[in-house]
């Protein structure tokens, strides 16, 4: 990285911890597959902190989470639209689904019921059960976004159960340790930042508590370092290692629903935060608990991400200067497009398929891309669109837009020629309105007409 970019990226959190009066403040840049830059500002037991210093990331905890259940579901384990007493039953929630609760449309209420959980020790997840019999439900499951740090704790549950270990023990078997986060622990371990309030209107501080939140230690338990946040922000970008297929985790930065107007600027996927900031589309995570901020955000598209911890309980812009970070490092050093290459293999069946077809009078393109994958596209670039993947002899699935989940069919005559696609019973030709005898409805026998009558 230049010069001139890390003095930029320096300057930010500098500001930043300045202004806000963070007692410290560490960060990352993160392109690709690469850790570029990290930066510190403050002081943490009288020193400078080291990209080894943990502090708590809060709910980034969940984004955590959500994986182990994607792993499951991924495995045949259980299927995203199962009700929650499927595999955790009894419980006074059952009928709520496992997608609601990752999504936060459960309409469960936002925190577990008695005290203020973050500030006092936890309980475990059979008082949490009895806590949640009466009046848990705040909305119509599936009406609306509302967060719930609640549902997680019930995720956590699901996540033991299913494995017949705690959620914290499978977390380390089928992520920690495999992405070798060695520095993220439910608990803090030196060097170990103390979380702080800062007074509004004096220069003081005031020590925070981070007790153990046991049942609903899922919403929001776990410590980080500053190098283990920025791997965990290359795994959300797409760089998975072997905990989840790519394709998944871009299930999981897919908005579910939306938390604000029709001229969204923040939504929510399955476990993962989805904010647009800057002009960009940023996918990832913030937490907060008492004494400490976070925010893991990346930009999917160009794979530049960001992290940042501070040791404050309020005041720092984590996300705004997460997202002020992708901002400095594109202006400085844009991204270099991916040099292009041609294909390794194009099996010639496939290649054939390629070209102009119509959706009755409206051109399309396909494409042939990587590892027999396609794209059809509008060939004005405007209307639906999607990329398929091969699921065997002539058969297609959709990753993406409006075809996301259907099934692309190419259909041949008795002789083995192409004759038209069929893609989620809508027909595209090689010409428009070709192949009459696939058309439902027919085609007009008079043909193109130069005028009406």
């Amino acid at each position: 990285m230049l010069h001139t970019t890390e003095n930029a990226l320096l300057r930010r959190i500098a500001v930043e911890q300045a202004e806000s009066r963070a007692p410290s403040l560490v960060a990352a840049v993160v392109r690709g597959h690469e850790l570029v830059w990290t930066g510190a500002r403050g002081k943490v037991d009288g020193a400078t902190p080291t990209t080894e210093t943990q502090y708590r990331i809060g709910s980034i905890t969940k984004s955590f989470v959500a994986a182990l259940v994607m792993r499951l579901r991924d495995e045949g384990r259980l299927d995203l639209n199962d009700p929650l007493d499927k595999h955790v039953p009894g419980t006074a929630i059952g009928a709520v689904t496992i997608a609601q609760l990752l999504a936060h449309t459960s309409g469960l209420t936002s925190e577990s019921p008695g005290v203020w959980w973050e500030r006092a020790e936890g309980a475990d997840f059979a008082a949490l059960d009895k806590s949640l019999a009466t009046d848990a439900l705040r909305h119509r499951s599936g009406a609306r976004f509302h967060y719930s740090n609640v549902g997680y704790g019930v995720l956590g549950e699901l996540v033991a159960r299913l494995r017949g270990a705690s959620w914290l023990e499978v977390l380390e078997a089928e992520i920690l340790k495999p992405l070798e986060l060695n520095r993220t622990t439910p608990h803090p371990i030196a060097p170990a930042a103390t979380g702080w309030a800062v007074h509004p209107y004096a220069d003081v501080l005031l020590h925070e508590p981070t007790p153990d939140a046991v049942a609903m230690a899922p919403a929001g338990q776990l410590w980080c370092s500053v190098l283990d946040l920025a791997r965990w922000n290359r795994f959300v970008g797409g760089d998975t290692g072997d905990v989840l297929n790519p394709d998944t985790v871009a299930e999981m930065r897919e908005p579910a629903h939306i938390d604000d107007d029709a001229h969204w600027t923040s939504a929510y996927g399955l476990g993962l935060q989805v904010i647009k900031l800057n002009g960009r589309r940023l996918a990832g995570h913030g937490g907060s608990m008492p004494g400490f901020l976070a925010m893991n955000l990346v930009d999917p598209k160009t794979g530049t991400g960001a992290v940042i911890m501070a040791n404050s309980t309020s005041g720092v812009g984590i996300a705004t200067t997460a997202a002020d970070l992708i901002d400095l490092t594109e202006q400085h050093e844009p991204t270099l497009p991916t040099e292009w290459e041609p294909l390794v293999d194009a099996d010639p069946a496939l290649l054939a398929l390629t070209g102009q077809w119509h959706w009755g009078p409206t051109p399309y393109v396909l494409k042939l891309l990587p590892d027999g994958w396609v794209s059809l596209v509008p060939v004005t670039g405007r209307g639906r669109q999607s990329r398929f993947r091969p699921e065997g002899s002539d058969t297609f699935t959709g990753l993406d837009g409006y075809y996301a989940g259907e099934t692309l069919r190419v259909q041949r005559d008795t002789t083995g020629a192409v004759t038209h696609l069929d893609l989620a019973t809508f027909v595209f030709t090689r010409e428009p309105y070709g192949a009459p005898e696939s058309i439902p409805g027919g085609v007009d026998e008079q043909g193109w007409r130069t005028r009406e009558g």
